[in-house]
C-alpha cells in the first residue's frame, strides 16, 4: 500500500431503515475517551450528543474545550472534533445522530430555498455548553433519548419524526443567538474548504462525478482542490467517492436481495469487476463473502471506521 498524509478518521454510521434517528447509549458507552492515534474524527451524519457522567475535553482543530455532566454538543455533519476523558477517569455519553437533510426534505419537500436556509445554520459550526443555557434543545434532546429507550407505542415513530424536527430547529436557534464556540474556531481551516465536497460526494456518489464539478462546489481550481482534499482528508477524492459507494453497497447488501451487478449500478459503478476490487479494498473481503456473513456487517460497518492515516491506500 503506498502512504499517504492523513490527518483524520471518518466514522461512518446508518441510520437503521424506517428510523429517524440513530441512538448510542447504555453501558458500552461508559468508557475512557480517547482520540485514536491523536487523530480527530468526523463524522457523515450530525451528532447530538449529552454528558452524563465524567470530566474530560472536547477537541477541535484548533480548540480545546473542557466538558462536564450536564453539557450538550451540536456537531455538524463532516465537522473535526474528539472527545477525551480525563485521566484515568470514565465518562458516559449519550448520542443521536441523525441526518438533516433527509428530514428538511421530507418536511418540507416544495421549499428548497428554506431546507438550504436551515441546512447552512445548523451546519454553521460546533456547540459545546451547559444544558441550562440552551434548555429547549436540551428538553428535545433527553426527550428523544428517552423515547429510543422506551419505543412504547405504534406511534413511536411519529413522535421521533416531530421531536428530530424540533431538535434541528433549535440547533439552529442556539446559533442565532449567538451561544456558540469561541471565535478561534469560526476562522476557516483546510478542512472547512472541502467540507462542501463531502456534502456533494455523499449526495451524489451514486452518479457518474467529474473531480472538477467537486471542487466547483468548493470554489477553488481542480488543482488545488486536489491537493487541498488529500492533505486533509488523507486520501484523494477518487478514493473517496469510491469509500462512500462501497459504504451504501454494504448497506444495500444488508437491506435487499439485490444482486451484485445491481448494488452495483445503484452505487455508481459502471462495471462489476470495478465494483469487486473496490470492495475489497475497502472492506478487506469481496462482496458476496460479505453477504454470507451478515454478523461481519454489524461488527465493522456499525461503528465503521475508514482509518484516514498513514499505511491506508
Amino acid at each position: 500500500m503506498r502512504k499517504v498524509r492523513g490527518k483524520m478518521e471518518l466514522r461512518h454510521y446508518e441510520i437503521p431503515g424506517g428510523e429517524y434517528i440513530l441512538a448510542l447509549h447504555g453501558g458500552e458507552w461508559r468508557r475512557v475517551y480517547a482520540s485514536r492515534g491523536g487523530m480527530l474524527h468526523f463524522h457523515n451524519l450530525m451528532e447530538f450528543g449529552i454528558c452524563r457522567e465524567g470530566n474530560g475535553i472536547m477537541e477541535f482543530e484548533r480548540e480545546r474545550v473542557p466538558y462536564e455532566p450536564g453539557m450538550i454538543s451540536v456537531i455538524p455533519t463532516n465537522y473535526p472534533h474528539g472527545t477525551i476523558s480525563d485521566e484515568g477517569t470514565k465518562s458516559y455519553w449519550e448520542y443521536v445522530f441523525v441526518d438533516p437533510e433527509r428530514i428538511l426534505k421530507e418536511m418540507y419537500p416544495d421549499d428548497i430555498m428554506f431546507q438550504q436556509k436551515m441546512l447552512s445554520r445548523v451546519n454553521h459550526g460546533p456547540f459545546l455548553g451547559k444544558g441550562r443555557d440552551v434548555p429547549e434543545l436540551y428538553g428535545v434532546l433527553w426527550t428523544i433519548l428517552n423515547e429510543s429507550r422506551n419505543k412504547k407505542d405504534s406511534l413511536y415513530k411519529e413522535c421521533i419524526r416531530g421531536l428530530v424536527l424540533a431538535l434541528l430547529v433549535n440547533a439552529a436557534r442556539v446559533e442565532t443567538d449567538g451561544a456558540s464556540m469561541p471565535e478561534s474556531l469560526k476562522v476557516k481551516s483546510g478542512f472547512d474548504q472541502v467540507r462542501p465536497a463531502l456534502t456533494y460526494i455523499k449526495n451524489n456518489s451514486a452518479s457518474p462525478i467529474k473531480i472538477a464539478d467537486i471542487a466547483a462546489v468548493c470554489h477553488v481550481s481542480e488543482s488545488h482542490f486536489r491537493r487541498l482534499f488529500e492533505e486533509n482528508i488523507g486520501m484523494t477524492p477518487v478514493e473517496y467517492l469510491n469509500h462512500m459507494r462501497i459504504l451504501k453497497a454494504c448497506d444495500l447488501i444488508k437491506r435487499t436481495g439485490a444482486s451484485m451487478e445491481e448494488v452495483a449500478l445503484k452505487v455508481g459503478f459502471t462495471t462489476t469487476s470495478t465494483f469487486n476490487r473496490n470492495f475489497k479494498k475497502v472492506t478487506g473481503t469481496s462482496p458476496y463473502q460479505w453477504k454470507k456473513q451478515p454478523d461481519n456487517f454489524e461488527s465493522r460497518l456499525n461503528d465503521f471506521d475508514i482509518m484516514v492515516e498513514n499505511g491506508w491506500y
